[in-house]
């Protein structure tokens, strides 16, 4: 796959996510936000009003601070297709 592919493929799960109604749990908004922050390499600080989800975004974007782009790439399309595969 070229990065131009991935790149394709990537905006392709996004549109999907944003497109995408119902809620998602807590724990795959959590990894979509993380490795959507690490994919576009983007380090602003979470700006939730609720100090509470302030904490869970920082927490979910440490979790992921040793992935690249590329592979942070690869990851949200992965969860993507995997949630929306097995979704009831």
């Amino acid at each position: 796959m070229t990065d131009k592919d991935l790149d394709i493929e990537f905006q392709n799960a996004v549109n999907r996510v944003n497109a995408y109604t119902e809620p998602f749990p807590a724990d795959t908004l959590l990894k979509l936000y993380a490795y959507y922050k690490k994919a576009t390499n983007d380090y602003g600080r979470p700006k939730s009003k609720k100090p509470i989800i302030n904490a869970f975004k920082t927490n979910a974007l440490f979790q992921a601070k040793n992935i690249s782009e590329d592979e942070a790439k690869r990851m949200y399309i992965d969860l993507v297709n995997n949630y929306f595969l097995y979704r009831k």
